[in-house]
């Protein structure tokens, strides 16, 4: 049985079925459950062939309504998503740094039904101890606030570049030397941007296809330029840049977006 199907029959049981009431339309907790997954899977982190890191510490933002409907029961409804992320991390094969923490939190910003996802690494003293004994001698880490929804967690180690195995995207163009090279990564691929912009959404038509339900066809667009900036289309949901929701916002280095349930990092480099 999957780890969905398994949390989706815990919550059944909970509180005489009050789950299954308040959850009778609107946000539904395994959309959720399947949010929370996603967000492992796009910030995992690999330091070797033996240990693979995911983020610890989760906020799930609801709409005024749905977090109020849903307050009473926060506690322990955070409670069993942590449990269900255990359970997927195990499944997966990933590591957390620290216990994990889901916590839901009301955003005025989104419209009854929607939610947003974020998180980062809390890593524990005893984990940080470890951290430096297995770091990678690789790569370095863009600089981000200690700790920061999206960030590097105090301690850790320096997440590498690019991760192993990344592939370039269709259509990338090697760039000369002495130029700056620019791409983006998504789920653990690499995507070179070549042109003044890139588009990216769930259309078969843009530049980068995005198969997130969260993600409108035509999303956001990244423009080349001093700085590099990222421009909403007009989305559904809009964009989370650095944690900001936002319409448009410069890009750095290490830069990471978030669209829907999935997340970008922005890359660049010399040469």
């Amino acid at each position: 049985m999957g780890v969905l199907k398994r949390f989706e029959q815990r919550l059944e049981g909970l509180v005489n079925g009050t789950f299954a009431k308040v959850f009778k339309s609107e946000v539904q907790p395994v959309e959720i459950a399947g949010a929370l997954q996603r967000e492992c899977d796009n910030n995992a982190t690999i330091w070797n062939r033996d240990r693979t890191v995911v983020p610890n510490d989760f906020i799930v933002e609801l709409s005024t309504g749905d977090y109020e409907r849903l307050a009473p029961y926060s506690g322990q409804l955070g409670d069993e998503l942590s449990g269900m992320v255990r359970d997927y991390a195990k499944q997966q094969r990933y590591t957390f740094m620290g216990g994990v923490k889901v916590h839901l939190e009301k955003a005025d910003d989104l419209d009854t039904g929607l939610y947003r996802v974020r998180s980062r690494t809390l890593a524990s003293s005893e984990s940080q101890s470890a951290a430096a004994q297995q770091a990678p001698a690789r790569g370095g880490a863009p600089q981000q606030r200690p700790g920061g929804y999206g960030g590097q967690p105090a301690g850790a180690p320096p997440m590498p570049s690019a991760p192993p195995g990344a592939r370039s995207g269709a259509g990338s163009v090697p760039q000369p030397q002495g130029q700056t090279r620019r791409w983006i990564e998504i789920n653990g691929t690499r995507h070179q941007i070549s042109r003044p912009t890139l588009v990216l959404g769930r259309s078969t038509d843009a530049d980068v296809r995005i198969d997130d339900p969260g993600v409108s066809r035509r999303h956001c667009e990244i423009r080349v330029g001093t700085p590099p900036t990222i421009q909403d289309l007009g989305s559904t949901n809009g964009i989370v840049v650095d944690g900001q929701h936002t319409t448009r916002a410069t890009l750095r280095d290490g830069s990471r977006v978030v669209v829907g349930s999935t997340t970008i990092v922005y890359r660049q480099a010399e040469g």
